[in-house]
């Protein structure tokens, strides 16, 4: 068996890398910077190429920007939109007995606070949003029309060591041990009651493979269900270091939250077979220590 990973050098694709191995899937992990192949999956040429020549039995396309902000709106296009077309028109062309999984997000549905699911409509607030809803069409076109294996997962909030400092867990996380042992002196955050779910990447991913190796569900959103504050995981990361988090917290003034809460109801994925086994607290703890 052989899986090719679009976006490999990502916090999913190392996890999903690993995973695979695990299972005794040969891995051809590709990116813009690094890893087996490098190339860009905005470029048709390129990723028709690697699937002809590859045969893969699985195809995850995990590229994206990690942001979702409209700075980014062309890069995220090229990576998610684009790079949906490419995948699936290669596979259409060469390879129709791969199984295809394309990567969501939670923040491309509607959210008025109440959990999300498979059935919540979509809303394109942003223009990561927008590409993440364009790939998601794609693939029920491809689907429907050509037949296709087209899995489609919607990840809700996840986290894990290899977390950069410009996501807040992992801001809170580093920051807390420079505080622990001298080199910094405050905290500086924007609105601690937002309540997100903390799930762990190696998580996740053994959830995509679940969908992916069966045929009455292609699409689902990944989740805990289960939501905290920021405040629950910065006053859990201060305890660890026995302080007080009031006593460093520094507020960002007029700081406006993209949600007030994210959360999913995950209940078709767990119908599959599928449950998260690292708890918040467990999660935080793993991150703390890798510091």
């Amino acid at each position: 068996m052989k899986a090719l990973i679009f976006g490999a050098n990502g916090q999913d694709g190392y996890y999903l890398t690993n995973l695979l191995k695990k299972k005794g899937v040969t891995v051809i992990g590709t990116s813009r910077n690094s890893g087996d192949i490098i190339g860009d999956i905005s470029d048709f040429s390129f990723v028709e190429s690697i699937i002809k020549n590859h045969q893969p039995n699985y195809i995850f396309h995990l590229a994206a920007i990690s942001t979702a902000n409209h700075n980014a709106l062309f890069d995220n296009h090229k990576a998610i939109s684009t790079g949906t077309l490419n995948v699936l028109e290669s596979v259409r062309l060469w390879c129709r007995h791969a199984k295809v999984f394309l990567s969501g997000s939670a923040l491309q549905f509607k959210n008025d606070g109440n959990p999300i699911d498979e059935l919540t409509p979509f809303d394109a607030s942003s223009a990561y949003s927008v590409a993440r809803i364009q790939s998601v069409y794609a693939g029920r076109y491809f689907r429907s029309t050509f037949g296709l294996q087209v899995y489609c997962g919607y990840f809700f909030h996840h986290d894990s060591p290899l977390r950069s400092f410009a996501h807040v867990n992992q801001k809170i996380v580093k920051t807390v041990n420079q505080i622990a042992n001298g080199t910094a002196k405050t905290l500086e955050l924007g609105n601690i009651d937002v309540r997100k779910e903390f799930n762990y990447a190696g998580d996740i991913v053994e959830a995509i493979w679940i969908l992916v190796n069966q045929t009455d569900l292609f699409e689902a959103v990944i989740g805990s269900g289960k939501s905290y504050s920021i405040k629950d995981w910065t006053e859990y990361c201060f305890k660890k270091i026995d302080r007080n988090y009031e006593d460093y917290l520094v507020v960002k003034k007029d700081f406006v939250p993209e949600y007030k809460t994210l959360v999913s109801n995950p209940q078709l994925i767990k119908s599959i077979g599928w449950e998260p086994r690292i708890s918040f607290e467990q999660l935080a703890d793993l991150m703390m220590a890798s510091v």
